[in-house]
């Protein structure tokens, strides 16, 4: 077999990393279908498949894994040598985050971002998936919730959740007013065996003996809440726009804190970044006055 072109493992790598097609096209400044042919010409040259293709994507083969093991760190440590001849790109950052937290807690702070650092480039990837630094290359970090261990990142805390129960102002209007801290006779949405157990263990609540309805994706909980159906135990961080809005009412000034938290997550490859290290700074510094009002109990930093 002669020797491969570098081009076609590239192609591979990339596609291996991203899952898609159209994506490590774009990375490449192909078509999808000059990408695939490239593709299908390294499967003919190794005669094997290397990818299993499906309507959301591809996946590796047995075979498409081991030749990525075998090659995919070459390729990242080549990414990290030129990096260094790429200067432009130095103040330019890539980072991926839930959409609902990037429009509570991120943009309203993004001024001050830009006054500190008006030489940075933001952008901002909004996505309810968990990134994969690994086969998301131009993506250098995320603000991810969770309890802070990623395989193969860096995790380094900003601040933590609270939940308070939060329902729509039509909903108190139709039960009478705000409730006293025990909630009886309201209408509860979410799992009697999940955080209102824990919001009755800590508060002396009763629990009901069912419940209205149950969910299983926060936003999908919060459009019930805003549509009146009944009361559910909201993340402050996720619903403090809503709140000041006036969209959503705080039932009770009780809050619990959670063990997951919010941090800002990074491979190796972004820890010499100068971007990535100005964008670090200026959220930990940033974290800490948020995390000092949640802390006090006051209202929400702003």
């Amino acid at each position: 077999m002669s020797r491969l072109p570098l081009g076609l493992l590239q192609g591979f790598v990339l596609v291996a990393r991203s899952g898609k097609f159209s994506r490590a096209a774009e990375q490449l400044n192909l078509t999808v279908s000059a990408l695939s042919h490239q593709i299908r010409n390294l499967e003919e040259r190794l005669g094997r498949s290397l990818f299993d293709r499906g309507p959301r994507g591809v996946t590796l083969t047995a075979d498409g894994a081991q030749l990525l093991d075998a090659i995919g760190h070459h390729f990242e440590g080549i990414e990290q040598a030129l990096g260094r001849y790429q200067n432009r790109h130095q103040d330019a950052v890539t980072l991926s985050m839930l959409p609902s937290v990037a429009s509570s807690w991120l943009v309203p702070r993004l001024p001050r971002l830009v006054a500190a650092h008006p030489e940075l480039e933001l952008s901002l990837h909004s996505s309810a998936e968990v990134v994969d630094f690994d086969r998301e290359p131009t993506i250098d970090c995320a603000i991810r919730y969770g309890l802070g261990v990623w395989p193969r990142t860096k995790a380094e805390r900003l601040f933590g959740e609270y939940i308070v129960p939060i329902a729509s102002p039509s909903l108190v209007r139709r039960m009478g007013g705000l409730p006293d801290t025990s909630l009886q006779g309201w209408p509860l949405l979410g799992d009697p065996s999940g955080r209102w157990k824990d919001w009755a263990s800590e508060f002396g609540m009763p629990l009901p003996s069912r419940y209205v309805a149950r969910f299983d994706n926060t936003e999908s909980l919060q459009r019930a809440v805003l549509e009146g159906l009944g009361v559910a135990l909201g993340r402050l961080v996720m619903a403090r726009s809503l709140i000041e809005c006036g969209a959503l009412t705080v039932l009770c000034k009780e809050r619990m804190r959670v063990s997951e938290a919010y941090y800002l997550a990074y491979p190796k490859r972004s820890e010499l970044h100068c971007g990535v290290t100005k964008f670090r700074e200026w959220l930990l510094a940033e974290a800490a006055v948020y995390e000092a009002g949640l802390v006090e109990g006051g209202p929400l930093p702003a």
